[in-house]
């Protein structure tokens, strides 16, 4: 049975999830995004990921900036939807909104809940060096990714993977297991389970001061912050290559041997300190400039080692 939906969404973790949901036959009578956001040299207003699915697809957008006026609880109710599925908005729902559809606010989070509430779970997993996340079909309710959880993917996290692969690995998955949360539930078969008291963690939306490689840091530590934060936003160092202090994203690392004092430079071939090991550079980026191999970068600075990254 198909049903009538409303999606809820914004950045390209979102689009499959919508596209799925159409192709199942189900009636997406609306979809909420973020409005449009400037980007860009020029500054122009450039509509989200989900915006432009929508448009493709021929259905009705809205962009409002708040969900919290009674106009907002009124147009969203006069869409008279079964059930609401959010996936990554970007706006906690109030709840006129979330009593709204008959069939309560589905949302696909991504990680294994309780572990990683919050803003940024793909990004916080692979920082603390957890060795598997997954996604997560919740019944939504006004605390912070509180409700009950109906269906879970597992997924490991791989050694060498970033955020960015992850992401890519999630997305496919949680578009799947949303569309088949909403088939058991158009049959009234989707369960729910309260989530646990123990196990509770945030992933605390990421801040500038988050991106700072900590050298000091065991080296398998260093590693997990650069693959969490690859390829965006970036984890970063600044040094002087001979043109003053200037900033340098690492997007890959591995492990490798040495010891030294924590942001030492071991040797040119870009091997350098931590607190405890080392870390190779393998693939970095200068401020304005496109991701490039380690070793063509070392090769292209004044280097030496014994040279200190900040």
């Amino acid at each position: 049975m198909s049903l009538r939906v409303v999606f809820m969404g914004t950045p390209d973790f979102a689009v499959p999830t919508l596209s799925e949901i159409v192709g199942q036959g189900h009636e997406v009578v609306a979809v909420y995004t973020r409005p449009p956001a400037a980007a860009g040299r020029g500054m122009e207003l450039k509509p989200s990921p989900v915006h432009k699915m929508a448009e493709r697809f021929g259905l009705p957008v809205f962009t409002p900036k708040t969900l919290r006026t009674d106009d907002a609880a009124d147009i969203f109710r006069s869409h008279e939807a079964d059930v609401a599925v959010v996936v990554a908005y970007g706006m906690l729902l109030p709840k006129a909104i979330l009593d709204a559809p008959e069939l309560g606010c589905l949302n696909l989070h991504a990680s294994l809940l309780p572990r990683w509430r919050g803003a940024a779970p793909i990004q916080r997993a692979i920082m603390a060096g957890d060795a598997e996340t997954g996604v997560a079909v919740m019944k939504m309710e006004e605390g912070l990714d509180t409700g009950p959880v109906a269906m879970v993917e597992r997924v490991a996290i791989t050694p060498e993977m970033n955020a960015g692969e992850l992401h890519d690995k999630l997305m496919g998955l949680g578009a799947d297991l949303m569309v088949r949360a909403l088939a058991a539930l158009s049959r009234g078969g989707l369960n729910f389970t309260p989530q646990p008291e123990q196990g509770v963690t945030y992933a605390h939306k990421l801040k500038n001061d988050d991106s700072r490689i900590d050298w000091a840091k065991p080296a398998q530590a260093v590693h997990d912050h650069i693959r969490g934060l690859s390829p965006f936003p970036g984890a970063f160092f600044t040094a002087d290559f001979g043109k003053g202090e200037e900033r340098v994203k690492v997007l890959r690392a591995r492990i490798d041997e040495g010891s030294g004092a924590p942001g030492i430079l071991l040797d040119p071939g870009g091997i350098v300190a931590c607190g405890e090991g080392a870390l190779r550079l393998l693939q970095v980026q200068r401020a304005g400039k496109a991701p490039m191999n380690a070793d063509d970068f070392l090769r292209g600075v004044r280097i030496e080692a014994g040279m200190s990254f900040a």
